[in-house]
């Protein structure tokens, strides 16, 4: 199997999880159609991920995913820079927002495709604590500019209502049934 993601997170799921893959970086432009729903948008972003490695290794199972954070259904991307992480995680603080993972494997040219949602409820944060969690674990890399798995998660998150995994970049246990069906 190969996995077309660069994310640290999801490699690490997928380990837990068991699994042996090679880890193969897709290069796509990620400012697709805007006209997509919220629901479409990532799983046409993981889509094209595992669709460019498949067609570099034609024979191979490729996994391909892409996560959002939306808040008032508006998507919150990666920050941009440190004061863009600040405002994003001000913005989330005790706030309700939805994580949605869009999944995409490709096996013998046939595209399987689905997504997850969660609910994340964040605790509402100072300044100081999300201006703490920026500069000690710099989520520049992750969508709404946190990790579940890091400190603000331990600090912030009082509930999730589904999947911890979704939310961490990977609904593992829809990928497990899926693989184990095809």
């Amino acid at each position: 199997m190969i996995l077309a993601s660069q994310s640290p997170r999801r490699h690490e799921i997928m380990k837990i999880a068991g699994y042996i893959f090679r880890i193969i970086k897709p290069d796509i432009d990620e400012n697709i159609d805007t006209n997509l729903s919220l629901k479409e948008f990532p799983i046409e972003l993981a889509y094209q991920k595992a669709k460019q490695i498949s067609d570099q290794f034609p024979g191979e199972t490729v996994i391909g995913a892409d996560t959002i954070v939306v808040l008032n259904n508006e998507i919150i991307g990666k920050p941009s820079d440190r004061e863009d992480a600040i405002a994003m995680l001000g913005r989330l603080s005790g706030n309700v927002h939805i994580v949605i993972t869009g999944v995409c494997v490709i096996k013998d040219r046939k595209v399987h495709k689905f997504s997850d949602r969660s609910k994340v409820y964040f605790e509402k944060l100072t300044l100081e604590e999300i201006t703490y969690y920026v500069d000690h674990y710099k989520p520049f890399d992750k969508a709404g500019a946190y990790g579940v798995q890091d400190w603000i998660g331990m600090a912030a998150i009082k509930r999730i209502d589904g999947s911890f995994y979704n939310v961490m970049g990977l609904p593992i246990h829809k990928l497990y049934r899926l693989l184990k069906k095809i």
